[in-house]
């Protein structure tokens, strides 16, 4: 039981080391990058969801115009 709380010790130890050494080689991006980037996010979700809001209304006229065909 020991050895195993030792272990367990040692690799816990090892990959907060690992981890540490490979965020010092991270590349992080300027403050210029992340402000086009998040605008470049939030337009495309703002373009996406115009978009999927007119395939939305198309199909469901769509369907309520064939339902309401076959009803009659």
């Amino acid at each position: 039981m020991a050895e195993e709380k030792k272990n367990w010790w040692v690799s816990t130890n090892d990959y907060i080391n690992e981890l540490k050494l490979e965020m010092r080689r991270v590349t992080w991006p300027n403050r210029k990058q992340v402000e086009s980037t998040t605008a470049v996010v939030i337009f495309s979700v703002f373009a996406f969801a115009a978009y999927f809001e007119v395939v939305d209304t198309l199909l469901t006229k769509g369907i309520h115009g064939i339902l309401s065909y076959f009803t009659k």
